[in-house]
């Protein structure tokens, strides 16, 4: 960007702070006024006249900017904040600009460019969104970084005033003497021979930023809502609709989160956190060789999703006198796609057991044929009928015949529509295609 451009964006904010300020002071200046006459109203109009002079000398661009610099101590520039561990903390913040290309793991380093945040007086915030501030993909804060000064140099009345200016914005940058706080986070390391590094963990803002900027972004972006609307309206939509499922919110700086820092003010004081906790995993101690089918009475189908088969009754009693509606429809899909992932994560548990053990069962040939694919490693005629693909229509059926049979209920009736419907359910022939191509390469 050239200097002439920053320089415009410069003024603009200033203006644009100005404009906010007079807009304020003139509505209460009209309360003022109210009920006055004579010389009381003579005398309040000169205290505001002069009031508002004020405001606008101070809001010219030298005064204003000679004032930001003065303040610019006030505040630092940094990547990792200490105030959210704790707001009364009075140690140090770190700005890291350290890179690393072949990082395994996510981290501040692994960010192309990381958002740098501001700590310090929140009164001296308008300082940090004057230099932090993006416009046509600069701001002040890197020009000042690569030593551009043409911006304020255009601004500036004397070489003297745009060395004051410097000096003062450069203190944004300034290495103060690193501490720690009785209130941070410290945890001691051992190194050897009874010795211990203090490790000191701060929170990474700019990394908070950017998990932030991308899930809002999903959540409520233009783009997000439209593909919502698609949703609803049953229509095409060439991008996929994104979630984070699990998703917590955590909030830091209660009602004051400029407290905390520049960036937390930005999002509200709120920060997301991802579910990051273990998957839930049910082993399988032993194929199901005994029985002609998995989907019986009490067996192991039933056991793996009875919570949702349940929910989905109870569901289908709730609306049975309601008229069908879109979201009535959305909901029962809602508890399907619950149902197939629950029953094909049952199935992969069983499909990972040791290959052959459905020779010696009793299950149809098309369930032998799905639940032990790894049996045509070693069996000819079993692979021969595996590629053929034809066992998996019967098994669509005896999906959709169990689940009418686990539905049923005096005040439920379902028959040929309905097992339809749940035999060629889109997720359940998504994750036979999906389950076909990976056998394809691992048997290949």
């Amino acid at each position: 960007m050239s200097g002439e451009k920053l320089k415009l964006f410069i003024l603009s904010y200033i203006n644009t702070r100005k404009q906010a300020k007079l807009e304020t002071f003139d509505k209460e200046a009209e309360k003022k006024r109210a009920g006055l006459s004579g010389e009381a109203l003579s005398t309040t109009e000169s205290e505001l006249a002069q009031a508002r002079r004020e405001i606008e000398r101070k809001h010219e661009v030298g005064n204003w900017v000679t004032d930001a610099a003065n303040r610019a101590g006030q505040i630092s520039l940094v990547t990792h904040a200490l105030k959210y561990t704790h707001s009364d903390a009075k140690g140090s913040s770190i700005f890291s600009t350290g890179t690393a290309a072949d990082a395994t793991t996510l981290s501040t380093s692994t960010l192309v460019q990381p958002a740098i945040d501001a700590v310090g007086n929140a009164a001296a915030l308008d300082v940090a969104r004057l230099l932090q501030t993006e416009y046509e993909g600069e701001s002040l804060v890197g020009a000042l970084r690569r030593g551009d000064y043409r911006a304020l140099e255009e601004l500036a009345e004397s070489p003297e005033q745009l060395s004051h200016w410097l000096e003062g914005f450069r203190q944004v940058f300034t290495d103060r003497q690193l501490s720690s706080h009785k209130l941070a986070k410290q945890v001691y390391f051992p190194v050897g021979n009874g010795k211990y590094h203090l490790l000191s963990p701060l929170y990474s803002s700019s990394l908070a930023q950017a998990l932030y900027q991308r899930i809002h972004a999903v959540r409520f972006g233009d783009q997000a809502k439209a593909i919502r609307q698609a949703q609803k309206a049953n229509q095409w939509h060439d991008h996929p609709a994104i979630h984070y499922p699990n998703l917590a919110v955590q909030n830091m700086g209660g009602t004051k989160p400029q407290n905390i820092s520049s960036l937390n003010s930005s999002r509200s004081g709120r920060s997301y956190l991802l579910n990051c906790a273990p998957p839930q995993w049910y082993s399988v101690e032993k194929p199901p060789q005994y029985h002609g089918s998995i989907f019986r009475p009490r067996g192991e189908v039933d056991y793996h999703t009875r919570t949702t088969l349940k929910q989905m009754q109870r569901f289908l009693l709730k609306v049975k006198t309601v008229e069908n509606n879109r979201d009535i429809r959305q909901q029962r899909l809602s508890y399907l796609d619950q149902l197939i992932d629950q029953l094909f994560f049952y199935v992969a548990s069983v499909q990972h057991l040791s290959p052959g053990w459905s020779a010696e069962s009793e299950l149809k040939r098309a369930q032998q044929l799905w639940l032990d694919p790894y049996r045509a490693r070693t069996d000819a005629i079993f692979r021969h009928e595996l590629e053929a693909g034809d066992w998996q229509q019967s098994v669509a059926d005896e999906f959709g015949r169990w689940l009418n049979h686990r539905l049923k209920h005096e005040d439920l009736i379902f028959g040929e529509v309905e097992r339809r419907e749940w035999a060629t359910a889109a997720l359940f022939r998504r994750r036979m295609r999906e389950m076909e191509d990976a056998l394809k390469e691992d048997l290949a």
